[in-house]
């Protein structure tokens, strides 16, 4: 069947990888028919919207998207740069990729974070007397719709806000900072969000043969939300009597995750978390440029790499920035709708390319971004891309 995926370069870096992920799709056999999706920055400088209501109706349609990158700004920024026509007009910018999982309740993030031999950029550790590189294979289900990333939050509450909020014993330590010096963010998390998001992580650990999933989270500190997620984890365990269940402080995590990280497999968290989570896993595996992701819903599904827009190397000629992520996150999409074969020989030939050594883009060769990483021997976007497709 022939699909019809919505394009979404958005900024930066996002405007040059996304092009190469399609060649690698082309060259497996997929078939499809790309429709463009207005997203990013410039939107929202013209129009005061950086997720146009054209490019929503094109997501409510297709139900399918590869996204490229973003670019986001403190609030006194972005009202700097709109067009001068809307400033002042209270105009609030929100970022797309988090307008997008509300507005399509996008609210299971999955990040894998999986190292690929011979790669310069994998974590190594002491051993006795040398080195040894553990194998990397942590996936990271994140909730990616609720907690922090809610958007309830205010600098200066109204009192109505405020008055609820002194309802509770530990606000007697700021009952005297007047309102303009208080600033209150909201970690909000459901029973149904923490529910789904555990039993996904559990099913994807049963189907691809995972022994274990961990819930990190903070129970011992923000008891009431991290308590309800390691609670919903202990329900559906139930279900998978052959997956242990195990349960990390996020802050021991991150030591633990250059310790023993061959020791974890699923890990689940709230959406704050599970994003420090993930770019501490990916840390191990070669960084952002290695990094892929997928948010999915019920009915849509958007996929993306990690990475920011990196402004700075959109115009670089030839460019120079990684396109693993961009392909690997197009890999997830072939994955979630059945294309497994497709997946499975661009992973490969990804990891062929990888392992042979002789294609690097910079970050691997351990060079600092720049116009003359080329003439040191660094591979351009698009050579990476010419040798996985050779590897096709």
């Amino acid at each position: 069947m022939k699909r019809t995926v919505v394009t979404m370069p958005g900024d930066g870096i996002g405007k040059v990888v996304l092009p190469e992920a399609i060649r690698v799709l082309d060259k497996v056999g997929f078939e499809a028919e790309y429709v463009h999706g207005d997203i990013g920055w410039d939107f929202w400088i013209q129009e005061g919207n950086a997720l146009p209501d054209r490019t929503i109706e094109l997501l409510k349609l297709h139900k399918l998207a590869l996204f490229g990158a973003i670019t986001s700004k403190p609030k006194d920024k972005a009202e700097a740069e709109l067009a001068p026509a809307l400033q002042g007009k209270g105009m609030v910018y929100r970022s797309p990729i988090v307008r997008m999982r509300q507005l399509f309740d996008l609210d299971i993030s999955v990040r894998p974070c999986q190292s690929f031999p011979n790669n310069p950029l994998n974590f190594i550790r002491r051993h006795g007397n040398g080195f040894e590189e553990p194998k990397v294979d942590a996936v990271i289900f994140r909730q990616n719709t609720e907690c922090l990333y809610s958007g309830v939050e205010w600098t200066n509450p109204p009192k109505q806000v405020r008055d609820a909020l002194e309802t509770h014993p530990a606000m007697k330590a700021f009952a005297k900072v007047p309102g303009e010096d208080l600033a209150v963010s909201c970690r909000i998390m459901t029973r149904g969000a923490c529910h789904r998001i555990c039993q996904a992580a559990f099913e994807y650990a049963k189907k691809y043969g995972y022994a274990s999933v961990t819930v990190c989270e903070k129970p011992n500190v923000i008891r009431e939300t991290s308590g309800m997620m390691e609670a919903e984890a202990k329900k559906v365990k139930k279900d998978f009597p052959e997956i242990a269940l195990w349960s990390t402080n996020i802050d021991a995590q991150m030591m633990w995750l250059t310790k023993n990280p061959e020791d974890y497999g699923v890990i689940v968290a709230g959406n704050m978390f599970g994003d420090i989570a993930s770019d501490g896993f990916a840390g191990l595996v070669g960084g952002l440029g290695f990094a892929a992701s997928a948010n999915i819903g019920r009915d849509v599904a958007v996929f993306e790499p990690t990475h920011g827009s990196a402004p700075k190397y959109e115009k670089l000629q030839p460019s120079i920035v990684n396109p693993i992520a961009m392909i690997l996150t197009a890999v997830m999409m072939l994955d979630h709708i059945g294309e497994t074969e497709k997946a499975v020989r661009i992973r490969a030939a990804v990891a062929a390319v990888v392992v042979e050594g002789k294609v690097r883009t910079y970050d691997a060769m351990h060079l600092t971004g720049g116009p003359d990483v080329i003439a040191q021997g660094a591979a351009t976007t698009q050579q990476m891309t010419d040798a996985i497709i050779a590897k096709l």
